[in-house]
C-alpha cells in the first residue's frame, strides 16, 4: 500500500465528472468497471445489425494495450506494476534502467481520442519546471502508443492517507494550503491548470514539503475541461483545506475516505463542524469554497483565483508548529540530576599520638609545650592536604584540562571540527530548490554540490522569497563557534547567515530561529564566525543574496549559487 500511495497518477475516478464531485470508490485498479462499461455498450447493438456494422461502430475509449510487467518502452523504461487501468489508459510504476531510478508511466493507444491532448498537456507541464510539482520527464509517441513519464516519489504520502488518521495540525494545514495555493498561482500564470486537484493529487514528503502531481495531464487523461479553470482550482484547494481542518468532505457525497456533509446542510465554516479549528484557516477555507457572496462571519469577498487565495493565507498571523511534548514522569516534584560517580575514598592516615613530655618547670616548659603543639597542627594539616589532593586527582589520574562551562556559564570552545551526520534542505516558505542534493555539501568532494534555482532579480532574492538554505544535523548538541561554506560561484555578492534550528525538518521561519552570525563575500567561500558560541544540534546555513552567473548545463543565466562543502568547528 505504501508504494501504491505514491504512484504518479492517483486512483482514477470516472471520466468527465466534475473533479470535486467524484467519489473515491468509482475506480478499480484492475479496470473491472471499464471492462463492464464496454460489455454493456456491446449489448446495445440491435439484433438486426450486421457484423460489419457492429465492427465499424466507433469505440469511444479504446482498451489500453495488453502490456505486462517486464515490458520495456524505448528500450529504457521497464514496467513493474499497473496501478490504474481505466477509460482506455493505464498507469504504471516503472524503472528507468538508464538512470536506475523509479518512475511513473501513463500510457494509452495513439488512436485514443485524448492522446493528442495528453501529449500537449504533458509537454506544457514539463516546460514549467517548478519543483513544487511532480515533474514530467518525457512525453513520447511511438509504436502506436502515447506515454508520459514522470517522477516517482517513494518517500511521499498522499494527503488521502494523512486525512485517514484525522485532521491535520493547524500548522500542517497552513503549510499545505500555503504551498499548494502558491504553486497553483505560479502554474496559472503560465497558462496551466490542474482541474483534478483532489487529496490523491497532493503529496507530503518526509521533509514536510507538499508537492502536486498530475498538473494538466490528469485532466487530459480523463477528458476534464472547464471554462473557469482558476475558479475550479481555487475551489479545489478550499476543499482540501476544509478536509484538512475537519476530516470531512465539504460536499454531500462521501469521497476520498471522508464522510460528506449532511444532505440538508449547506457549506458551513469548518469551525462550526469541529471544535478547536483555527479561526483564520476556517475563514480562508470558506472564502475559497463560496462561489458568490461573502463569508457569513466577516463579510469578506470570496477568493476566486489561487493567487488571491495565496495572498489571503499569507495575511494570516503566523501559525507556529506544535512543540515537542516533554516526557512525563511518575513524580511531579523536581528531580535532582543523577550524581556523578564518587571515586573510592583514600584511607585517611591514622593520627600520630605523641606522648606529652613531662612538664618542665618555668618559662622553658611553656615554650616547649607550644612548640610541640605547633608541630602537631602542621602534621595534621599536611596529611589533610594530601588526602584532598588525592580525591581531586581521582585516585592519581590527572585533572581534566577544561571544564564544560567557561566563565559566565558559556560553552567552552575547543576549536575542533564538528562531524555532520545528516542534512536536509531548509524551505519553511515552500518551493524548495533541490531536495535530494543537500547531502552533497558534506561528502568531502568539492565537485559535488547543492544548487539553487536561477533568479531573475538579485543579488538580494528577497523579492522572490526570503532565502534558501540547508539545515545540518551535528548528531548531538555541540558548541558551534564558526562555519566555513564553500561556494561554486564568485561575484557580487553572496550573503550567508548561520542560525540554530530546532530540528532537521524545521519549518520555523528564520525570524523565529536564533541567529549565530552573518558573512558576505564576493569569492568562492565565506567564513561565518559565532560571537557568542551556543550549544545546538541543528544549524542552518541561509543564503539571502546570490551573485550573477552565466547559463550552464543545469540552469539558465541569473542570480544563483551552489554550496560545495560545509564545515563546522566548535
Amino acid at each position: 500500500m505504501a508504494e501504491r500511495s505514491t504512484a504518479a497518477v492517483d486512483v482514477a475516478k470516472e471520466s468527465g465528472e466534475p473533479p470535486l464531485a467524484a467519489t473515491a470508490d468509482e475506480a478499480t485498479d484492475d479496470g473491472a468497471k471499464g471492462q463492464k462499461r464496454d460489455a454493456d455498450a456491446s449489448e446495445t447493438v440491435r439484433e438486426d445489425d450486421t457484423a460489419d456494422d457492429a465492427a465499424t461502430r466507433p469505440v469511444p475509449n479504446p482498451e489500453p494495450p495488453e502490456l505486462h510487467s517486464g515490458h520495456k518502452l524505448a528500450r529504457r523504461y521497464r514496467l513493474e506494476e499497473c496501478v490504474t487501468r481505466l477509460d482506455g489508459f493505464s498507469s504504471w510504476r516503472a524503472v528507468d534502467e538508464k538512470l536506475r531510478r523509479a518512475v511513473g508511466v501513463d500510457l494509452l493507444p495513439a488512436d485514443h481520442p485524448r492522446a493528442r491532448g495528453v501529449l500537449s498537456a504533458a509537454r506544457s507541464a514539463a516546460l514549467l519546471g517548478d519543483p513544487r510539482f511532480v515533474q514530467v520527464l518525457d512525453a513520447v509517441e511511438e509504436n502506436d502508443l502515447v506515454y508520459v513519464v514522470h517522477e516517482w516519489l517513494p518517500d511521499a504520502t498522499e494527503l488521502t492517507a494523512l486525512l485517514a488518521a484525522g485532521p491535520l495540525q493547524p500548522h500542517d494545514a497552513y503549510q499545505m494550503v500555503s504551498q499548494v495555493s502558491q504553486a497553483m498561482a505560479s502554474a496559472h500564470r503560465e497558462g496551466l491548470a490542474h482541474l483534478r486537484l483532489t487529496p490523491d493529487a497532493v503529496l507530503r514528503s518526509e521533509s514536510g514539503q507538499f508537492r502536486i502531481r498530475g498538473l494538466a495531464v490528469d485532466a487530459a487523461l480523463r477528458g476534464v475541461s472547464t471554462d473557469r479553470p482558476k475558479r475550479t482550482d481555487t475551489e479545489a484547494i478550499g476543499a482540501l483545506l476544509y478536509a484538512a481542518l475537519t476530516a470531512r468532505w465539504p460536499y454531500h457525497e462521501d469521497a476520498y475516505g471522508l464522510v460528506g456533509l449532511p444532505k440538508d446542510l449547506t457549506v458551513v465554516a469548518p469551525d462550526q463542524v469541529r471544535a478547536g479549528v483555527h479561526r483564520g484557516l476556517s475563514e480562508v477555507a470558506l472564502r475559497a469554497l463560496v462561489n458568490e457572496g461573502a463569508t457569513p462571519s466577516r463579510h469578506e469577498s470570496p477568493c476566486t483565483t489561487p493567487e488571491e487565495l495565496a495572498k489571503a493565507v499569507a495575511a494570516l498571523p503566523r501559525i507556529r508548529p506544535p512543540e515537542a511534548q516533554a516526557p512525563t514522569f511518575a513524580h511531579t516534584a523536581y528531580r535532582q540530576p543523577p550524581a556523578r560517580p564518587v571515586p573510592p575514598a583514600v584511607p585517611r592516615p591514622a593520627p600520630v599520638v605523641v606522648s606529652p613530655p613531662p612538664a618542665l618547670p618555668g618559662r622553658t616548659g611553656k615554650v616547649l609545650k607550644w612548640g610541640v603543639a605547633a608541630l602537631l597542627i602542621a602534621a595534621l594539616g599536611l596529611g589533610s592536604w594530601q588526602v584532598a589532593d588525592a580525591l581531586l586527582n581521582h585516585g592519581g589520574n590527572p585533572a581534566p584540562a577544561h571544564s564544560e562551562k567557561g566563565s559566565g556559564g558559556s560553552p567552552v570552545v575547543s576549536h575542533k571540527p564538528l562531524r555532520i551526520v545528516d542534512a536536509q534542505e531548509y524551505a519553511p516558505y515552500g518551493n524548495p530548490e533541490h531536495l535530494n542534493e543537500a547531502k552533497l555539501t558534506y561528502d568531502g568532494n568539492t565537485g559535488t554540490y547543492w544548487r539553487t534555482h536561477s533568479f531573475q532579480d538579485g543579488p538580494s532574492i528577497t523579492s522572490v522569497k526570503p532565502g534558501v538554505g540547508i539545515v545540518y544535523d551535528l548528531g548531538s548538541a555541540q558548541a558551534v563557534s564558526s562555519a566555513s561554506v564553500g561556494l561554486l560561484f564568485g561575484g557580487d555578492h553572496t550573503t550567508a547567515t548561520l542560525y540554530a534550528a530546532d530540528s532537521l525538518s524545521s519549518s520555523v521561519l528564520p525570524t523565529g530561529l536564533r541567529k549565530l552570525g552573518t558573512g558576505i563575500t564576493t569569492g568562492k567561500s565565506v567564513k561565518l564566525s559565532v560571537t557568542h558560541p551556543v550549544k545546538t544540534r541543528y544549524v542552518v546555513v541561509w543564503l539571502t543574496a546570490l551573485p550573477y552567473a552565466p547559463a550552464d548545463a543545469y540552469s539558465q543565466a541569473g542570480y544563483k549559487q551552489a554550496i560545495t562543502e560545509v564545515a563546522f568547528t566548535g
